[in-house]
């Protein structure tokens, strides 16, 4: 389950570095790409603005097939202001353009499996795979525009997985 949750993770970060360069956040003394997971981050009390926030909510298998197939629900929640120097009256367009890059980011929809508990990284046997993003409507928060999309990754688990 680990490999699969940091294999899109990570597919998804290496995308959005290639895709928008720009679209970054300073964390813990580091210029990243702007996506984070949730749960491996100190708790804030507002998620920051104009970057992607993923977030596990959800863990499903099939008892009955022969293979362990795992059904993994993701939402990525992602918000903005706006720019400064249009005095946030530009956040629909910047939500729109983020609404973009994440179906961009999203595509293809499938990745090979690593193990990045090794060092190198390793390749695994099988790949993760995920459906098509739902998206909600949008919030209004303050002077902030948020929207969260959910996706689910399916991957089977291999010998020795935990």
């Amino acid at each position: 389950m680990q490999n699969t949750q940091n294999t899109f993770y990570i597919t998804l970060r290496n995308r959005l570095a290639a895709l928008n360069p720009n679209r970054t956040i300073y964390l813990r003394g580091v210029t990243r790409p702007g996506i984070v997971v949730e749960s491996n981050e100190l708790v804030t009390a507002q998620p920051p603005s104009d970057v992607f926030v993923v977030r596990w909510i959800g863990l499903h298998n099939d008892p009955y097939l022969s293979e362990v197939l795992l059904q993994m629900e993701c939402e990525i929640e992602y918000m903005t202001e706006g720019t400064i120097a249009n005095l946030g009256m530009d956040r629909g367009a910047m939500l729109t353009e983020m609404d973009a890059e994440l179906l961009s980011l999203l595509q293809p929809n499938t990745a090979q499996k690593l193990n990045y508990t090794q060092s190198p990284v390793t390749p695994m046997e099988t790949q993760i795979f995920w459906t098509e993003a739902t998206f909600q409507a949008v919030k209004v928060e303050r002077d902030r525009l948020l929207r969260k999309a959910t996706v689910c990754v399916f991957s089977y688990e291999e010998p020795g997985e935990q």
